[in-house]
């Protein structure tokens, strides 16, 4: 294969994606760039939402950990689907019933501006972190089979890759995000769907008896059964309905898109459609991990998990197959960054900033919201390159179990603003939301020491969450609730 055909490919991409950002940020403001103008299509959100959700990690590692866990990730897919609905019927509702821009909002509403900038600031904390590891993850991907081939530097690639993303989503903010994730997400369902055909021909085997041999060799299997373990059926499936509940819809990234759209009901509808879809789609991968761990086996071929898919892809398969797995990885990095920074830019500017309070002229929040994207692009890639430079996968693992924490006090908040008519005082909400996560590790550092051989796995968000709720209502009064209309600062 010519070196300098995969840089090319890369290039047009990115010569695509520029031009749908041209076309669809026209007319654009700071407004429409948080917002969508209201005017999003509610099925393309739907569909975007599939290659944000998923990102380049799970485009890699799902189908690589099926030769050591099966199915059992599809336990946590049972879960993620309960808690769409919970999504679209409680939060949702939420959200347009007070027309917010950012969903932080509702805590100022209802707890007061304590609880507004700690939701916030462990949004921005976790999505920082969450993003950057995605991006580094699948940058060293791109770098082996990409850039290195034409001599072209991991730091180079960085700049590169993030700038590109900066291009495209600096002028059109969400409006060009529901347009490029629609894109992006039909790529890698397209690089998905042909590597599936392509590793069924090449066994030369029906459906049927592939199924069976997938089956024999125990590829398949959903269910855990063993309590103490993490990969323990309940533990996944109601870990992974909270983890819905916490990291979409308590996620400004993840909700900006829906309400972009303009109904409440439309946007129930996307969100009900994308939870179907999103059954399917997460199957699919599992199926290709099976196909590629039941190939390996039966060619002697041992790679680690992460390894599994682009190399059996690129040595071991035709080398157009090896081209569309590449436009398909591009297209599950874009998705998961591009979304990242624009929800990030958003949330700095209306929650940290106050673009809603300070009333702005248009010219200043152009301004100031350039600034700020730029800024956390240049983080971005700053992060990036102190992942890179300390190389060791044990940190990634560390971030994201990080990332996974911060969740658990906004699930709290929520919970208690939602669920209770009580009041906590100001002084109380930064030391819950600090000491619930704190809690939480210690009980997991120790969990082997007080519940012997018990392992501790998705009910971390949901145990933190309880105690972030638990410890706000001892410390919480009475607080009569007439209309939160009447006192929204939002209107």
């Amino acid at each position: 294969m010519n070196q300098f055909l995969l840089p090319i490919i890369l290039v047009l991409y990115f010569g695509l994606l520029l031009a749908i950002a041209y076309l669809s940020s026209r007319g654009a403001n700071s407004h429409s760039f948080f917002t969508g103008d209201k005017k999003s299509p509610w099925y393309l959100v739907a569909f975007g939402m599939i290659g944000t959700s998923l990102s380049g990690v799970t485009f890699v590692s799902v189908p690589g950990a099926v030769s050591s866990s099966a199915w059992h990730y599809y336990q946590l897919v049972l879960g993620f689907f309960t808690g769409y609905f919970v999504v679209a019927y409680v939060l949702l509702p939420l959200y347009y019933k007070y027309q917010l821009t950012s969903i932080y909002r509702y805590l100022e509403l209802r707890l007061g501006l304590h609880a507004y900038q700690w939701g916030a600031a462990y949004f921005i904390l976790s999505r920082t972190l969450g993003a950057t590891v995605r991006l580094y993850l699948v940058i060293n991907v791109l770098q082996l089979f990409v850039f290195e081939p034409i001599g072209i530097q991991f730091w180079q690639s960085t700049l590169l890759i993030v700038l590109m993303i900066l291009a495209y989503t600096l002028k059109g903010g969400v409006k060009t995000i529901v347009w490029t994730d629609t894109l992006q997400t039909f790529f890698m369902l397209l690089a998905l769907v042909v590597c599936i055909l392509t590793l069924q021909h090449q066994m030369d085997l029906s459906w049927g008896q592939l199924w069976q041999n997938l089956q024999h060799e125990g590829l398949t299997e959903i269910g855990a059964w063993n309590p103490s373990k993490k990969d323990y059926f309940f533990k996944h499936f109601i870990g992974g309905a909270f983890i819905t509940i916490a990291m979409t819809g308590l996620d400004q990234e993840m909700m900006q898109k829906n309400i972009s759209v303009k109904t409440l009901k439309d946007a129930q509808k996307n969100m009900v459609v994308f939870s179907f879809t999103l059954l399917l789609v997460n199957a699919l991968f599992l199926f290709l991990g099976s196909i590629l761990s039941y190939y390996a086996l039966q060619n002697g071929l041992k790679f680690a998990p992460d390894d599994l898919f682009p190399q059996i892809i690129q040595n071991y398969l035709p080398s157009g197959v090896f081209i569309v797995f590449i436009i398909g990885l591009i297209s599950a990095l874009f998705p998961s960054v591009d979304g990242a920074i624009t929800a990030l830019t958003a949330s700095f500017c209306i929650d940290i900033i106050g673009f809603e309070r300070n009333k702005l002229p248009e010219e200043e929040r152009v301004r100031v919201k350039r600034i700020v994207h730029i800024s956390f692009a240049l983080l971005f890639t700053l992060l990036v390159f102190l992942f890179k430079w300390y190389n060791d996968k044990s940190i990634v693992d560390l971030i994201f179990l990080i990332a996974s924490y911060t969740y658990g006090p906004l699930l709290g908040l929520f919970a208690f603003g939602i669920l209770t008519k009580r009041m906590a005082p100001s002084w109380a909400i930064p030391l819950v939301v600090t000491a619930a996560p704190v809690c939480c590790y210690l009980l997991s550092i120790n969990a082997d020491l007080i519940w012997q051989g018990y392992e501790f796995g998705n009910e971390v968000l949901l145990i933190n969450g309880l105690l972030t709720f638990v410890l706000l209502y001892l410390s919480s009064y009475t607080f009569s609730i007439k209309n939160l209309d009447e006192t929204n600062p939002i209107r």
